[in-house]
Parts: structure tokens; sequence; C-alpha cells
């Protein structure tokens, strides 16, 4: 599986004031209406049917359920204030129950379907009353694909602004719940079709066989997804920097500003979504006083914090012989990291108003 794109998005709201919190949340809650109407209707069709199929699209619909609560929850729980205890606020629980919810469809989707499959490979079990079935899982791809729309629409507009393609977006984007709901909503659209194509067979051969490899190939389906969503929430967990075009644009900001002659170390951290910690060395204009060039660098401090974006900022001052940064400099690394794995697409994201 090839390493996704380092994030390099933001805030898709800094210019207009819209933080972006409100569309994920109300992604989310379409998405669990959704998913939890799916689940009790797939649960009822597969215990008359009796097919594998059926069965794996079940457990997947629960799991998808319960995702949605551990990402409300992560959410809601992201967006609590800064206090004494975390002074850069609860953004990385975002990606805490962000990854929950991929472990929950890890388990209780992919291993549950796979396990099933395999065993109805080994004690097959004829279904029945596939008519109810064909209608259970168009019904499921109406309003799995309503889900869909939503973050399709939410992820396009946030792609379009940054100047990205959709799915390298999804895969980019700080926020959790976006990427979790495109992901596992675009799975449930390919596992319907697969749990058709195994109802379909076996009707039409009269063996279980090709249900029972329907709802392994759901499995496995799913068990992508997941390690995906894993790797990206554990890559946020670690601490993930901004991309170069995102260090570029602070870098300018801070030059912008007529307290900074020069800025000599610049870092950018996610500490949740859409909010980065800054960390720089800068050399203030005129020659003042140690102790009124302190005063100086606390308000340009509260300066930088003031933008929505930013949980926190510590600047130090700059050595003299220290080499200033210029725009092209941040192509290369921050001393003491090392470069991503495959360098994000170019985007004029900003971190000023």
């Amino acid at each position: 599986m090839s390493q996704p794109h380092t994030s390099d998005e933001v805030d898709v709201g800094i210019r207009s004031g819209d933080d972006g919190g409100g569309e994920s949340t109300l992604t989310v809650v379409i998405a669990l209406v959704a998913n939890t109407l799916v689940a009790i209707a797939k649960t009822i069709a597969a215990i008359i049917t009796a097919s594998a199929s059926l069965v794996a699209e079940a457990a997947h619909s629960w799991a998808d359920a319960g995702n949605e609560i551990f990402l409300l929850l992560a959410d809601k729980r992201s967006r609590r204030a800064a206090d004494h205890q975390h002074p850069l606020g609860y953004g990385r629980e975002a990606y805490v129950w962000s990854l929950f919810a991929a472990l929950g469809l890890f388990v209780a989707g992919a291993a549950v379907s796979i396990w099933h499959g395999i065993q109805e490979l080994i004690h097959p079990e004829d279904a029945g009353e596939f008519l109810i079935g064909y209608i259970v899982l168009a019904i499921a791809f109406v309003l799995e694909g309503i889900s869909f729309l939503q973050s399709v629409r939410q992820a396009r507009k946030e792609a379009t602004h940054y100047d990205r393609e959709l799915l390298e977006h999804v895969l980019a984007t700080s926020d959790p719940t976006l990427r979790a709901v495109f992901a596992e909503d675009a799975a449930a659209l390919i596992g319907l079709v697969l749990a058709g194509g195994g109802l379909g067979l076996h009707q039409i051969t009269g063996s279980p066989t090709p249900d029972s490899i329907g709802s392994i190939l759901v499995g496995c389906v799913l068990g992508v997804v997941a390690v995906i969503l894993i790797r990206r929430n554990v890559g946020f967990l670690v601490g993930e920097e901004v991309s170069p075009e995102v260090r570029r644009a602070a870098l300018r900001a801070l030059l912008a500003l007529p307290e900074v002659v020069r800025v000599t170390y610049l870092r950018l951290e996610f500490v949740g979504p859409r909010k980065v910690y800054v960390v720089g060395d800068v050399d203030l204009a005129g020659d003042r006083v140690e102790h009124l060039v302190a005063d100086r660098l606390r308000a340009l401090e509260a300066k930088v914090t003031a933008n929505p974006a930013v949980a926190g900022t510590v600047l130090s001052l700059s050595a003299e012989d220290e080499p200033s940064l210029t725009l092209h400099d941040l192509d290369a690394p921050t001393p003491g990291t090392t470069p991503p794995a495959n360098p994000p697409s170019a985007n004029d994201g900003s971190l000023t108003e």
C-alpha cells in the first residue's frame, strides 16, 4: 500500500471565518441515520434469506453505525477549549476516537465478514427469498448513496479550495471524520454491489459458493479501508508536519508582520483537525533592552495564535549568525525532521485571514 500524501490542509474556513466543524458533524449525523436504518433492514433480510453476503453486509452496516458514534465523540471532544492541563487544546482526541472507529471497522466488519464467508464455504447453506434480498440491497444503496453524496459534497468543496483532486484531499485532510465517512460509505457502496452479485449468482447457479465468496470479498474491501484509516490516524497522533506549501505561507505571513525582520527557524505541526502548533526563531525589528524584547515576543506570539488555525505559538530570538529562511528554503525539511515519503501537490493554503 502506498503512503498517503502528507496533509497540507490547515483550515478551509480561515478566510471565511468558519472552522468547518459544523459541516463535518452534519456529515457524520447523516451517515449514522443512514447506516442504522440500513443495518436493521439488512439484518432482517439476512435472517429471512440466509444469504452469506447479506450477513456480511449486516455486520458491515452495524460496524459503520457504531463507528459513527465514535466519530461524533471525536468531533465533540476534539473541539473542547484549551485548559491548564492541555494548553494546545484537545484536537488530537479526534484521531484517538477515529482510530477506535477504524479498529471497529476492521474487527466487526472485515473480520466477521471474512470469517462468516469461510464458514459458509466449509458448511454451505442454501438461501431463499431472493427478492427480499434484492429489495433490501436496493434500499440500502439509496440510503448509503445519500450519505456518500454528503461526504463528497463537503470533500469536493474543500478540495477545490486547496486545488486538489477529490481523493487526494480525502487522504490528506486533517479532518478524520470526513475521511472516515467518505471511506466507509464508498466501501459500503462497493460492498452492496459485491453482495448483490453474490446473491444473484447463488440464485442463478443454485450454489451457495458465490454468495460465500461475496461475503469474503466484502470483508477484504472493509479490511483495506480500515488499514488506510488506521495508518492516517496513527500518523496524526504521532505528529505530522504541514506541507512545504503551508510552511511557505506561514513564513510569508510572519515576514509581513512589522515586528519581524527575518525568520531563521519555523516548524508547524498538526495538533488537531485544522489546528497547528507554531515554533520559530525570529529577529525583531529595532534594538531594545532584554525585558522589552521579551514583552514584544509574547505580544507577537499572541498575534500569531489569534489566527483560528493556530493552537499555540512559541517564538525565540534568532542568533546573529543564523541564516535567514527564505520562501525557497522551505522546500527542504525543517531541521530535526525527515521529508515526507510522497510530497503533496502544491496549493495556496494560507494561515492568514
